[in-house]
């Protein structure tokens, strides 16, 4: 089985300089694993490596879309584990770096994501559905044919019970048979983890905080201006951390101090998310 390298953590850790580094000393390429990454001409507000440094090392997935594009976990693991089989034929290591555990989690566990669970024309009409009789009943249906699932859903979630639907409908299996089958699907790559964390929490959150503060200076209102002029505002990319809250204060909603102060919070809620998340990684 192919060996990969897996640099994760909470934003603002340090995962880009180490990834570059080690990708330097092993002869190893980048593979970004951060879903606001994928998208263009997001570039401050998603603290991607910069020029300099990606030229020192290969970064793949990174400006792959357009921000007006959905983008699913399913296009990333086949585009991901298209980038690590390139890797491993040109003799180097794939080293996967971000902060989107479902990404990582997807890409490693060797899972598929077939056509057969997919239909946009069937997903538009249950979020009508959704729309119209609302979360409750659609969850109340739900447990007719998959109450463990309902079970763990609240009736705000749309994307999720939408989902469930969906596999159901076009697969004949729920989703919680679904998950069952693909754990026991063998890993796609075998993983050497290194987790970042830092010993004191309110030293994550200053790095968080002087992030922000650094992004502000290099221009960050000036990128979502030049976004909104191009992409709808109802964009997924937009309701990234960093950019919902510049439109606020740009719309007039908010001041832009208040705007600053909103993503430094919004940003150390997702940092302990994601410490959340990679605590449950046992190896």
């Amino acid at each position: 089985m192919s060996k990969v390298i897996v640099i994760a953590g909470p934003t603002a850790s340090g995962k880009t300089a180490l990834g570059i580094e080690m990708a330097l000393s092993l002869g190893g390429e980048i593979v970004s694993a951060d879903s606001m990454q994928i998208y263009k001409g997001m570039d401050i507000g998603t603290a991607k490596a910069t020029p300099e440094e990606r030229s020192a090392v290969p970064h793949h997935m990174i400006d792959i879309v357009s921000p007006d594009t959905d983008y699913s976990v399913a296009e990333y693991v086949e585009d991901a584990s298209r980038c690590c089989e390139d890797i491993f034929m040109r003799g180097k290591v794939p080293i996967i770096v971000g902060g989107t555990g479902l990404y990582i989690d997807s890409l490693l566990s060797g899972r598929t994501f077939g056509d057969r669970c997919n239909d946009d024309s069937l997903r538009s009409e249950l979020n009508q559905k959704y729309d119209l009789i609302g979360g409750e009943e659609m969850l109340r249906e739900l447990a007719v044919f998959d109450p463990d699932r309902a079970g763990k859903l609240s009736a705000n979630d749309k994307k999720r019970i939408v989902r469930a639907f969906e596999v159901y409908l076009l697969s004949g299996k729920t989703i919680t048979e679904h998950d069952e089958q693909t754990k026991a699907i063998p890993p796609r790559y075998e993983a050497e983890y290194h987790i970042l964390g830092l010993d004191h929490r309110e030293e994550l959150y200053d790095r968080i905080n002087k992030r922000v503060d650094r992004m502000v200076e290099l221009g960050l209102v000036d990128e979502v201006r030049s976004l909104l002029k191009t992409i709808p505002r109802s964009a997924t990319s937009l309701q990234a951390i960093g950019y919902k809250e510049i439109i606020s204060a740009l719309d007039g909603e908010i001041s832009l101090e208040q705007a600053v102060e909103l993503i430094k919070i919004s940003s150390r809620r997702y940092a302990k998310r994601q410490i959340t998340w990679f605590k449950k990684y046992a190896d």
